[in-house]
């Protein structure tokens, strides 16, 4: 399955701006107030009282006195939206932003560049907290851990920067690339992405100008070859690219990716327990964004579910087969592991990495309609990893996952709030969270990783 919003950095998409309903009353875009900031809200900013409506307020941290200017809201709206334009009174963990663009007006791609890291994982902490909190009834302590980049990757101009590995850039009407404002049309042309790798950054792409070109999406493996840029023409249009001598270049059209220069795929190398696995990602396909991701998350779901020899394993939304590699040496020749995804692509990209693994199955299609195919229960399954989208398994597929009846499950999600529902429908059918960990994987961003271990409850 496709899984863009994991692999576009925030602010690089569409940015089309959503409203929560029409509205009545005088606009008060642009209107400016004086505010206590209130506790970190799921989405990047903080909530605020103004005359007893809530605001949220991007570029704050609680406890604040700032000069709150209105980015969407009415007198009919519920809530307003806006920006801290003036810090009255500062928290002492506000540092400045290592990036000039990650200000009020400008980039939507960071939230938290004016938090010191330390204070962002805190933020993060709570946030996962309190959705699981509200939405499963579970209190859970929490805390966000440190992922470093790989051994001999160059060290950042600045903790938290130059980790993501996959950034998808946005074009203005110039030609220019960059990523939009915060949920806007508009594109903040740049000369850099810091958050991005130096191999990302310095694609070309940001110093080149494009015509008829929608997105750029530039992914660097961290097997040292080129990184790929994948274009993906204005509806109707023939895009005109610039040189880029140090990338590979193909175009996505809705027929596929097509290769342009160099390859159609990038090489990833992760570290597990001693070991080397290799994989191939095409066409920008989905990879998890941070360097040293990969490592933590193979680590984590191992250390969840903990393999044994011959048992039997399912690996859902298992995209170009991370974790079905890491769980097939596991469970060795006598186990067996199936995949399932829904993308053609990744499939075909998971059999070219696992063509050597014997006990390994791939099964391209829904999850849902996997889970009801008896085939899939009918020997047992004593093992079960999922890593869905941003909007989480749901209903259908959690029933599924709990009557096969795995003795441990292991969650990995990037949505706190997606989570934490599943997790209500899991204990309705019988499983329990007896742990969790989350992972700093998007620094600078509100975003988090959460890998949780699921076990039956009786």
């Amino acid at each position: 399955m496709s899984r863009p919003a994991r692999a576009a950095a925030p602010g690089a998409g569409r940015g089309r701006r959503t409203r929560e309903a029409p509205e009545r009353g005088a606009d008060r875009t642009g209107a400016e107030f004086e505010v206590e900031v209130g506790p970190v809200a799921h989405g990047g900013h903080c909530v605020a009282r103004h005359e007893g409506r809530v605001v949220f307020v991007r570029h704050a941290l609680p406890g604040e006195r700032v000069l709150a200017r209105v980015t969407e809201g009415s007198d009919g709206s519920r809530f307003w939206r806006a920006d801290a334009v003036r810090v009255l009174r500062a928290d002492p963990d506000r540092v400045e932003p290592p990036c000039p663009v990650a200000k009020p007006g400008l980039c939507g791609g960071c939230d938290f560049q004016h938090a010191a890291l330390p204070r962002q994982r805190a933020l993060k902490a709570e946030v996962v907290a309190e959705q699981l909190r509200h939405l499963a009834g579970l209190d859970v302590p929490v805390r966000v851990e440190e992922v470093p980049l790989p051994q001999g990757a160059p060290a950042p101009e600045h903790p938290g920067l130059r980790w993501r590995t996959r950034t998808q850039f946005a074009v203005d009407a110039e030609g220019r690339t960059g990523l939009r404002g915060h949920r806007s049309h508009d594109v903040v042309p740049l000369r850099d992405c810091p958050i991005s790798t130096r191999a990302v950054a310095g694609s070309g792409v940001l110093d080149q100008r494009f015509g008829n070109v929608e997105t750029v999406e530039v992914a660097a493996g961290s097997d040292g070859g080129d990184p790929l840029v994948v274009v993906t023409p204005s509806e109707g249009a023939r895009a005109h690219l610039p040189k880029l001598p140090g990338a590979s270049v193909a175009v996505r059209t809705p027929e596929g990716v097509h290769r342009v220069s160099g390859r159609t795929w990038v090489g990833e190398r992760v570290p597990v327990r001693g070991r080397e696995l290799a994989f191939r990602v095409s066409g920008a396909g989905f990879w998890q964004v941070h360097a040293g991701a990969g490592a933590a998350l193979t680590e984590a779901v191992l250390q969840a579910l903990e393999p044994r020899p011959g048992e039997r394993a399912v690996d859902l939304y298992a995209g170009a087969g991370l974790f079905t590699a890491v769980l097939a040496d596991a469970v060795g020749a006598d186990g067996s592991v199936l995949a399932v995804e829904g993308e053609a692509r990744a499939v075909r990209d998971a059999r070219r990495s696992l063509h050597g693994a014997e006990q390994v199955e791939l099964w391209e299609g829904r999850v849902e309609e996997a889970l009801a195919d008896p085939e899939l229960a009918g020997p047992g399954v004593d093992l079960v990893v999922l890593d869905p989208p941003r909007s989480g398994a749901g209903r259908e597929a959690v029933r599924g996952i709990a009557a096969l009846r795995p003795r441990a499950v292991a969650y990995v999600a990037c949505d706190p709030a997606a989570l934490a529902r599943d997790l209500a429908v899991f204990a309705e059918h019988g499983y329990a969270l007896e742990g969790l960990r989350a992972f700093d994987l998007f620094p600078m961003t509100h975003h988090v990783e959460c890998v949780a271990r699921l076990v039956p409850t009786s």
